[in-house]
């Protein structure tokens, strides 16, 4: 069953379930390791959501996704998946830091304290799919784009979380609001092109039929936003 359809169907139960379910092929450590990752997004996005869901929901479909669609099975890049918004949305908070911290030094404490709790590299691996700290005086969805083609330049593995983390976004946006649906539309379309030229780019570390996968699901996603966008 599609992720989507098992939210609709199941909600967030549904989606730990069958996230409890790719796990059973993992060795004991990586699974207590991948539950302690979910446990700590849990509680830092308890209060999120996403229109008409728990944030957690997404997260969930994004480490699923990249185990069951992409054939990904390193543990670094999983806990990275299930916690790649949590600096960008509660640094202060997972940094152990004041509220009204500066973002930037938020930012820094909250990905030192990924690092303590991981590794290095899965900090790494966060810090390249959070955004920085906008110009006000220029377009955000432009600075976004710049910021996703700059840092998955130069990091592969971090291109296998944002493109599924993309795929959820695009691909699921008819699972929203419309004026949701318009303003994500507006925001990803003109990434496609960059994804799909980075999926095809032989240090990106997935197989030819994960890659093959990515980009009918950028197709489908590109469909979705033109007939939302071209009325």
């Amino acid at each position: 069953m599609p992720l989507h359809a098992i939210t609709e169907v199941y909600g967030e139960a549904g989606l730990r379930d069958r996230f409890a379910l790719e796990l059973e092929s993992f060795p004991d450590p990586d699974r207590k390791q991948l539950t302690e990752a979910l446990d700590l997004a849990a509680a830092l996005h308890a209060e999120d959501r996403r229109v008409r869901e728990p944030y957690l929901n997404h997260l969930l479909r994004v480490a699923i996704r990249i185990i069951k669609y992409y054939g990904v099975r390193d543990l670094d890049v999983l806990v990275a998946a299930l916690l790649h918004d949590a600096v960008e949305d509660h640094p202060a908070e997972l940094g152990g830091v004041p509220e009204q911290t500066p973002y930037p030094e938020a930012v820094e404490a909250a990905l030192a304290e990924l690092g303590r709790r991981f590794n290095c590299r899965v900090a790494d691996l966060v810090s390249s799919v959070t955004n920085p700290e906008y110009d006000p005086g220029r377009d955000r969805h432009e600075q976004y784009r710049e910021h996703v083609a700059e840092s998955l330049e130069r990091d592969p593995w971090a291109r296998v979380i944002k493109i599924s983390d993309f795929t959820d976004n695009g691909v699921g946006v008819i699972h929203t609001t419309m004026d949701k649906a318009f303003r994500s539309a507006t925001k990803y379309r003109p990434l496609v092109p960059t994804l799909r030229e980075l999926v095809g780019r032989p240090d990106t570390p997935l197989s030819t039929q994960a890659k093959e996968h990515i980009l009918d699901q950028l197709d489908l996603a590109e469909e979705r936003f033109a007939a939302i966008l071209d009325v």
